[in-house]
């Protein structure tokens, strides 16, 4: 169970330290091969500090490194560069976003996939602008209209992820409670509801409900987020948000644990198309 929010920095550096020793090669030795410090190849392989895709690509030339599958891992660890895509988009609004949340964003752009359950309110990747700033007006009363309004922006940006060229392929578990709760009011809830109706027809997105009558569930512990990326299980994190910071949780059993729980959710809720019946009915759309 780790606090740090640099995940893939960290794992990054565990991978190119494991890469070093598989060469045979000491820190201070492959700090020579690529004519640097010795204290820079420290703070790359303990996470403290970022890295170069070029910086990469040497130390793997140093290493020795051809075989495809490793190349593959590293390059998805060290992530695209910023003028791809624009796919670093959130670093305009770093004054404003915590590490964590740049983080969570950063994963969030990046994974092939993610599983969510929700159970007071509606996902970030879904909601309306309003209902957005319904949200944060009531997490954060304390912040003025105009960065209300910067944090709204980022929420409804992130939203690219599914309507990108290879878009994210999202599972969410919704509670009831979230459809019913009347965030923001009547008519900003009824527009929320029809934005759920639309998504859940976009071919990668998985929605379902899971019912007030299904009773107590593993879920009642607290809503999560299991991202994946493409071809790599290594990668896998779960994400779990708190009012002032997020946890992030990698361990195998940890994984697999939560892994379960979400195949448990999926099961008792219902299926995509009774889920899109009721959120019709609660909402009077369609």
């Amino acid at each position: 169970m780790r606090h740090s929010p640099a995940v893939r920095r960290r794992k990054l550096g565990e991978e190119l330290r494991r890469l070093r020793d598989r060469a045979g090669l000491t820190s201070p030795e492959a700090a020579r091969l690529v004519g640097w410090h010795q204290s820079k190849v420290s703070r790359i392989e303990t996470g403290r500090s970022a890295v170069k895709p070029s910086d990469v690509t040497r130390l793997l030339d140093a290493y020795g490194v051809t075989d495809p599958q490793l190349m593959e891992l590293v390059d998805a660890l060290t992530g695209p560069p910023a003028h791809e895509g624009g796919r670093h988009w959130w670093h305009a609004y770093r004054g404003l976003l915590p590490p964590q949340y740049r983080d969570l964003i950063s994963l969030e752009s990046q994974a092939s996939s993610a599983r969510t359950l929700e159970t007071t309110v509606v996902p970030g990747l879904l909601q309306t602008p309003d209902y957005a700033r319904a949200v944060t007006r009531a997490a954060l009363a304390h912040l003025p209209a105009t960065k209300v309004d910067s944090l709204v922006e980022v929420r409804i940006a992130r939203q690219k992820v599914l309507r990108a060229a290879a878009p994210l392929e999202l599972s969410a578990v919704l509670d009831e409670a979230v459809l019913r709760r009347p965030v923001g009011g009547r008519q900003i809830m009824k527009e929320q509801l029809r934005k759920l109706l639309a998504v859940a027809e976009l071919p990668h997105v998985r929605l379902q409900v899971l019912p007030f009558e299904s009773g107590a569930h593993i879920g009642l512990t607290g809503p999560f987020i299991i991202f994946s990326f493409p071809n790599i299980v290594d990668l896998n994190v779960v994400v779990i948000d708190h009012l002032t910071s997020s946890l992030y949780l990698e361990r195998k059993e940890d994984l697999k644990a939560y892994d379960a729980a979400f195949n448990t959710l999926q099961a008792q809720a219902l299926s995509p198309q009774e889920s899109s019946a009721l959120i019709a009915r609660i909402g009077d759309v369609r």
